[in-house]
């Protein structure tokens, strides 16, 4: 019975992302599925949190926009339907807001909105409080001499763990890593949690954060200021004098610290890319796949009956497979930080 409640759990989960185009299938059968274009919108950031939509009308949770008028410094605060002039969307620019300047060009006005991307953040930044909390209360309460803790506790208790003991102190070293713990385990449970909330479909979830290459990029920042700002000296000798013939290092040009220093660069923007890529490409795959099947029925029954089948099964593989990514890209992100941070704090060896 515990097998075919999981089955049947995971299956209704792979099929959730239907919600979301219950009525698109409906508005769309006579004027052709464009599943590139379906994609893409649900793939970037938007002024309002879209739920749903059915026989052209949508479902969706207005956000707040709050933008300054370049020209006369006045500040717009209110949502999408109440947009002034000179402010527009530009469909150009993934329905970024753009504005109108007087002498006719158009210029990105200072936009401080609360968009999806920003909303769902602070989702997960409550989810985590609230997890974190309720933790930190059991162990307040708890006897001293009591067992180790079971359930949900356990869970909790069993990840920082692993991410103090197996990721930060194992790649640090003993000596370095303590500074670095609080860090780690922040950016571990940040990118676990949005990753599982992103898969989804419906509100509170569903937001690609960290399919944005805005959020992976500023992750990737923190890393490398973490990596950087704290290295040793015997780090960045390694970096500018590393341990090669003089002629690969100083003459006739420095050939080996300019790509030692390239290296700064390069690690972050792998951890960046990584984390992206593989987060996008799977909510962009679960979503091809749910527009296959409202094709499949605008082709007829009978197409409409096989792709609902081979669908059906693929969506089932990979939303199992985006919650083993999700896990994954979170532990690699932390991993690969804590590495290039012990690379930071290398000991100075013995003559």
């Amino acid at each position: 019975m515990k097998r075919l409640r999981s089955l049947l759990f995971l299956v209704a989960f792979a099929l959730m992302p239907l919600l979301a185009f219950a009525g698109n299938g409906e508005g769309e059968k006579n004027e052709g599925l464009d599943i590139p274009k379906v994609v893409l919108e649900h793939l970037s950031d938007s002024y309002e949190w879209h739920i749903a939509t059915y026989e052209g009308k949508h479902l969706s949770i207005p956000l707040p926009i709050i933008v300054r008028n370049s020209a006369t410094g006045d500040w717009f605060v209110g949502t999408a339907e109440s947009l002034p002039e000179p402010f527009f969307f530009d469909e150009a620019h993934h329905g970024k807001i753009y504005e109108k300047m007087p002498d006719g060009t158009t210029e990105r006005p200072l936009d401080l909105s609360i968009t999806k991307t920003v909303a769902q953040i602070w989702i997960v930044v409550f989810v985590m409080l609230a997890v974190f909390l309720s933790c930190a209360r059991w162990y307040k309460k708890r006897d001293e001499k009591s067992e180790a803790p079971d359930g949900f506790v356990g869970m909790m208790e069993m990840f920082v763990m692993m991410i103090y003991e197996d990721v930060a102190k194992a790649s640090i070293g003993e000596k370095h890593f303590r500074p670095y713990a609080p860090y780690l385990l922040t950016v571990f449970f940040f990118i676990l949690t949005t990753n599982l909330l992103g898969l989804i479909p419906v509100f509170p979830g569903g937001a690609n954060v960290t399919g944005n290459i805005n959020i992976t990029f500023f992750l990737a920042f923190c890393s490398m200021v973490a990596i950087n700002l704290f290295g040793n000296k015997e780090y960045w000798k390694d970096i500018f004098w590393p341990e090669v013939p003089v002629f690969l290092k100083a003459y006739p040009i420095p050939l080996m610290p300019v790509i030692e220093f390239f290296g700064v660069f390069t690690k972050p923007f792998a951890l960046m890319v990584r984390l992206f890529a593989n987060m996008m490409a799977g909510h962009a795959i679960i979503l091809s796949f749910t527009c296959v099947i409202f094709l499949g029925w605008s082709m007829g029954v009978g197409y409409g009956i096989g792709l609902n089948f081979v669908s059906g099964i693929m969506m089932l593989f990979m939303n199992a497979l985006e919650l083993l990514v999700a896990f994954v890209q979170a532990y690699v992100f932390t991993l690969l930080s804590a590495v290039f941070i012990g690379l930071a704090h290398k000991e100075e060896e013995a003559e």
